[in-house]
């Protein structure tokens, strides 16, 4: 008799284990869509502005920017292969906030590995991966400014996909 009652608590604690699994699976194909959604609502858009053209980009050259406004400095960069964010021509030109988003430090750019780098707290941001952290304090990856490329060739931004450091909001 004890041993019916152990096998029928094991059945029980099998069967509640397989719903639990059944509900995290389900979850789980339902959060990226959600993340995504999420995103793009953080995604505030600004008027355009003009921040060079692209005749005027060297691959791995970071151009100084300031978008959206003198209190927002950023970078302007030709990555030389076509990357998450990328436009123009072969889809590499890519720009982003340099306030680091941990405590505020300006970032470096790095050519040789293509990342922006913190001298404060030393995370990293891979700038061919759409500013994605790839090391250090910071709890966010580095906002991106929403690039595009007219007929002239000039480069234009026109919003952001991360909260801007220092702002409390991406509204100007």
């Amino acid at each position: 008799m004890k041993c019916n009652r152990l096998v029928d608590a094991g059945r029980r604690q099998f069967l509640r284990g397989g719903m639990v699994g059944a509900v995290g699976a389900a979850a789980s194909a339902v959060l990226p869509a959600q993340q995504a959604q999420a995103r793009s609502l953080a995604r505030v858009e600004y008027p355009a502005n003009r921040l060079a053209n692209v005749a005027d980009l060297v691959v791995n050259d970071p151009v100084d920017i300031e978008y959206p406004d003198a209190d927002s400095p950023g970078v302007l960069l030709k990555l030389g292969q076509a990357v998450e964010g990328g436009v123009g021509p072969d889809g590499d030109i890519v720009a982003f906030s340099v306030l680091c988003p941990h405590k505020g430090w300006m970032l470096s750019y790095s050519a040789e590995d293509r990342t922006l780098n913190c001298p404060g707290h030393h995370s990293r941001f891979d700038a061919e991966a759409g500013g994605q952290q790839v090391w250090g304090h910071a709890t966010h990856n580095l906002p991106q400014f929403v690039l595009r490329v007219d007929d002239k060739g000039d480069i234009h931004a026109e919003g952001v996909d991360e909260l801007i450091y220092g702002r409390l909001s991406n509204v100007l």
